[in-house]
């Protein structure tokens, strides 16, 4: 099982990875609709169109489910 802070995620981290702040990628999160949509979608998209590495587009899109909740 996973640590809930596990996807607590900090923007210098975040930047460092992607060259992104938190804030920008949970805005791109929102405007695709992920909440509705499968994870796999947004993890996708993030890699896909944005050049988000795997790892960081999974953990970006579990954060942003998460803060859903």
């Amino acid at each position: 099982m996973v640590k809930a802070e596990y996807w607590d995620v900090t923007d210098a981290q975040v930047i460092e990875k992607t060259g992104q702040p938190l804030a920008h990628w949970m805005g791109v999160l929102e405007a695709f609709g992920a909440r509705d949509k499968p994870s796999k979608a947004a993890v996708d998209l993030l890699q896909n169109d944005h050049g988000v590495p795997r790892y960081w587009a999974r953990t970006l899109t579990t954060h942003h489910l998460k803060q859903g909740q």
